[in-house]
């Protein structure tokens, strides 16, 4: 295969110096290779800044010319977020000295740019394929059989959503001649396969079990990575794709309010923040349904905070595995006493994705909540109201109290690390600068921006319901009635291939081990019925082993000649 510049170079990629980052990696160690990562980012949003905003990278490839770079307010936002997320990931996995978790995640990082500065939809399939097979190398890098399998799972997963993102640019072509990576509206079969592409990556209600299975089975390193870009990516899509589409209103108020119910009776802390990363992205996937400047803006700017705040909750249980060994909250508690600091960023976090005043969170769901309201949907703005409170329940409650308050577990170890306390700490100033300063935000969103977060009614309205949301997680507490932190496996749409495949397989096994071994006799026996012919007439005396004279076989010769000299001209 091969492909041709077509077009002036005006414009180097991001993803780029990111993969080339990769491979320089690739040839150095210790404190070289620590710097050579820092830099990838830091030179990588330089470059970005100084892109020209005509800048383009086109490849001809067979008959398709791919667009390896489009700028616009939309992608550059997500390029700003995707370089932050890299830069503080690095920080927080500066003591890591394995390859494969560095390599990795440059190139993580590089396939998500790749995607959101994408101007076509097979360059789009490229990156997203990127993202599926470098990210589960993150999952790998933990070297446990649980995490082995989990990663395969997450695998065959992902690669589905390319298969059925290919299926549906292909079929869109066919139906419209045009790859572009634009709007879309939702008719035709390739459309319906690309949304639900983007819906496998963005954990939609039953496609979800790939994110709650491998971001808890990841490296505490990892994790950080993994919640940083990928569903980050598929929201970026359905916004360029998508937006406008009221689906995914209803499917993004469902996102928002199941995981609550899971989370809480969750024990493993990590999995409950990734319920929770589905739960935030729920919102963002409403504002996009909505389509108004408002609710696209909120769900941008959302996801801008999510990747922070969620990021740094992250950040503060993999600390916690990383100095104890243990993420479940029936074995943990107390942890404020050896790890005051991380227990400090941990309730910052906590802060914002409960969406306190003065913190990031605040800030960007009420624009999707105000949106919906707007727009006539009540109901949704119910359902996303009680999605806040629950949000504020098991991750900003939950997390936080089992992992250092709970009860006094006996755990005594070290305070982080000095480079995840600076990852953080700095993801923690972020997380309140943006609270206390959104204009800051505001002023890189893609569309023009007419909100004011702190009125009266909003800061009064919000108070109320996290105040009346501790009051009953206090009550729960004390009458015995909130879920206690116990060791199990809890599974959801997971129940369909753990539970019911296998059953169903066992319950069918007996008519199919019958109806196996009679084709299995069948075809035994139609074998051995033509082994009999062939030794009967090629074997020994039959016909078919015999010799003949050559005047015989000119005989014959003639006869089928003068046979079908009959059969054509008579």
């Amino acid at each position: 295969m091969t492909s041709a510049m077509t077009g002036a170079l005006t414009g180097l990629p991001p993803f780029v110096i990111f993969y080339l980052g990769a491979v320089l990696a690739l040839a150095t160690r210790g404190w070289v290779r620590s710097i050579l990562m820092l830099m990838v980012p830091v030179v990588g949003v330089i470059h970005m800044i100084a892109l020209p905003d005509d800048a383009q990278l086109s490849v001809a490839l067979f008959d398709q010319t791919l667009h390896l770079l489009r700028i616009d307010k939309l992608s550059l936002l997500f390029g700003y977020l995707f370089h932050l997320a890299a830069f503080l990931g690095i920080i927080f996995s500066l003591h890591v000295r394995d390859t494969t978790q560095q390599v990795a995640g440059l190139m993580y990082a590089g396939s998500a740019l790749g995607a959101v500065f994408a101007g076509d939809m097979l360059s789009l399939f490229l990156f997203w394929e990127m993202l599926a097979v470098t990210s589960a190398f993150l999952v790998l890098a933990r070297r446990t059989d649980r995490a082995r399998r989990s990663a395969m799972r997450y695998l065959i997963i992902q690669i589905l959503s390319g298969v059925m993102l290919l299926a549906g640019v292909l079929a869109r072509y066919h139906e419209t001649g045009s790859i572009a990576f634009d709007k879309i509206e939702l008719a035709g079969v390739g459309a319906w396969l690309i949304f639900f592409a983007l819906g496998i990556k963005s954990a939609w209600p039953l496609l979800h079990n790939w994110l709650t299975d491998a971001y808890a089975e990841a490296t505490p390193t990892g994790s950080v990575f993994l919640s940083a870009f990928t569903t980050k990516v598929a929201v970026f899509s359905l916004a360029r794709c998508f937006p406008g589409t009221e689906w995914l209103v209803y499917i993004g108020a469902t996102m928002a309010m199941f995981p609550i119910f899971f989370a809480v009776i969750e024990n493993d802390l990590r999995r409950v923040l990734s319920y929770s990363l589905i739960n935030q992205v729920g919102f963002m996937v409403v504002g996009i349904g909505l389509g108004t400047d408002l609710g696209i803006n909120g769900a941008v700017s959302h996801a801008f905070n999510d990747v922070i705040f969620k990021g740094l909750l992250f950040m503060s249980m993999g600390a916690v595995l990383f100095r104890t060994g243990k993420i479940d909250g029936s074995e943990l508690g107390g942890l404020y006493k050896s790890m005051p600091w991380t227990a400090t960023f941990c309730i910052v976090g906590a802060a914002s994705i409960s969406a306190f005043p003065l913190f990031s969170g605040f800030v960007s769901k009420s624009m999707v909540m105000v949106s919906a309201l707007e727009e006539g949907h009540d109901w949704v703005w119910l359902a996303l109201l009680f999605a806040s409170a629950g949000v504020f329940h098991h991750a900003g409650i939950k997390i936080p109290f089992f992992a250092f308050f709970a009860h006094d577990s006996g755990i005594r170890c070290k305070e982080a690390p000095w480079n995840m306390l600076l990852a953080m700490g700095l993801s923690a100033a972020i997380c309140i600068f943006n609270g206390s300063y959104p204009w800051v935000l505001y002023s890189l969103l893609p569309m023009p921006v007419d909100y004011e977060p702190y009125t009266a009614a909003h800061v009064l309205t919000q108070t109320q319901l996290l105040f009346f949301s501790a009051m009953a997680f206090i009550v729960l507490k004390l009458t015995g009635l909130y879920p206690p932190e116990l060791p199990g496996i809890n599974i959801d749409a997971e129940w369909t291939y753990r539970r019911l495949l296998p059953r169903s397989v066992k319950a069918i096994a007996p008519v199919y081990g019958r109806l196996d071994a009679a084709w299995r006799r069948a075809a035994i026996d139609a074998v051995g019925q033509t082994i009999y012919f062939a030794r009967r007439h090629a074997g020994g005396a039959g016909v078919l082993s015999r010799t003949s004279h050559a005047g015989k076989m000119v005989a014959w010769v003639l006869a089928l000649l003068a046979l079908y000299l009959l059969i054509m001209y008579v």
